[in-house]
């Protein structure tokens, strides 16, 4: 193949449209990828000014940047560089990047413009805004809901006999609250916020890994965000006498495997969580809600605190009337110091480090434990790994 026909084979199959013309702003070639961008046929256009691409002021304006630069040679070529408006043969209007390159020959000279269409760009630009707007709204909405929340606990804590003992409890967990709150949800707010921002850069260069990568990033952080408000709903919902327990007859095999099957795809890599169940039966009668509810927070508390490529043991044994239900770790583990306040609301490990989390989801296991009969214990060991153990007598 000579280089003519390689060169034309590069044109007419680029991804961008290409478009050249001559010295008068006369069109003698647009590629396929022009013609589908603007809506034309090539003999459609082919002789026609270039301006009947443009919208209005651009239209009436480019001739005369045309014969300017003829007569003076001085450059003024719509939206050289820069972000401009196209307009389709069906009169819509769509924003491109330009580029013009200048050939000159011994008797004449030729223009090509290098047009990069930037609708989808502007299309994903917007729905990351319209989510994020409505992303920050619902946060705005649930922490006035919190706040109005601990507001009626102060008014309801002035009625108590040891009114200076509650108010200096509720000090210390509001103090809690509002460090925790503030790091929670400004770390991820600000995850999403940079991620959006690259996103565009790498957009612009086609570079789709990294595109992917920080559009994980921005889900991963609005899961964060989720379950902290979750978080705090549940317990707004047992502060205020809301939760119950509704006991029924279920299989805890495939109950169990289901939570298993649904948290493997939230692990680290090469974490494995392996579940073994002992006894002759399966069936409990108990709450599934708040039973799954209290071990997806443990496993989730697992993974979260252990390593890659390790192991979650989730263990259930029932025993007559006695179901015992172990899920265990070999992660960092919990100080002896830290183990009498670990079922309090908003209280952390001093080990945490910048793991996130709220000190709130133990505090919630154990009251969804104890409305249906049951026990929790710790058993942990730092840098070495915890045990957590919820005991229930059935009663079918």
């Amino acid at each position: 193949m000579n280089q003519a026909k390689l060169l034309s084979a590069i044109i007419e199959n680029a991804i961008d449209g290409i478009i050249t013309i001559d010295e008068f702003g006369i069109i003698e070639h647009i590629n396929p990828s022009a013609q589908k961008l603007f809506g034309y046929t090539q003999q459609e256009l082919i002789g026609k000014n270039v301006s009947v691409l443009m919208p209005e002021p651009d239209k009436g304006l480019h001739d005369s940047y045309i014969a300017n630069y003829r007569k003076t040679g001085e450059k003024h070529i719509i939206g050289i560089g820069r972000e401009v408006t196209g307009q389709r043969k069906d009169g819509t209007t769509f924003p491109f990047r330009l580029g013009v390159s200048e050939v000159k020959f011994t008797d004449r000279r030729i223009f090509t413009g290098f047009v990069h269409d930037l609708s989808r760009q502007k299309e994903d630009e917007q729905k990351i805004k319209s989510y994020t707007e409505e992303l920050e709204e619902k946060i705005k909405e649930r922490t006035e809901d919190l706040i109005r929340s601990i507001n009626e606990l102060e008014l309801a804590k002035e009625n108590v006999s040891a009114l200076f003992e509650k108010e200096k409890e509720l000090s210390q967990l509001k103090t809690r609250f509002v460090s925790m709150a503030s790091h929670e949800f400004r770390t991820p707010l600000s995850s999403i916020q940079l991620s959006a921002s690259l996103i565009d850069k790498y957009a612009e260069k086609h570079d789709l890994t990294n595109v992917e990568k920080h559009t994980y990033k921005i889900k991963n952080a609005i899961n964060n965000l989720t379950t902290i408000l979750n978080d705090f709903l549940s317990l707004e919902k047992l502060e205020a006498g809301k939760v119950e327990a509704a006991f029924s007859n279920f299989d805890l095999i495939a109950f169990a495997e289901e939570i298993v099957e649904e948290m493997q795809l939230i692990s680290k890599q090469n974490q494995l969580i392996v579940y073994q169940h002992t006894g002759t039966s399966s069936q409990i009668y108990l709450d599934p809600n708040l039973l799954k509810n209290c071990i997806i927070n443990l496993i989730s508390n697992a993974i979260k605190y252990s390593g890659e490529n390790t192991m979650i043991q989730f263990n259930s044994v029932l025993d007559k009337d006695k179901l015992t239900i172990e899920i265990t770790d070999n992660g960092i583990g919990i100080p002896d110091v830290d183990q009498s306040s670990l079922f309090e609301p908003f209280f952390r490990a001093h080990n945490t480090g910048d793991i996130p989390g709220t000190g709130l989801g133990l505090n919630i296991v154990k009251r969804y434990v104890g409305l249906m009969d049951g026990t929790v214990e710790c058993l942990s060991r730092q840098n070495k790994g915890t045990t957590f153990t919820l005991s229930f007598n059935l009663n079918n």
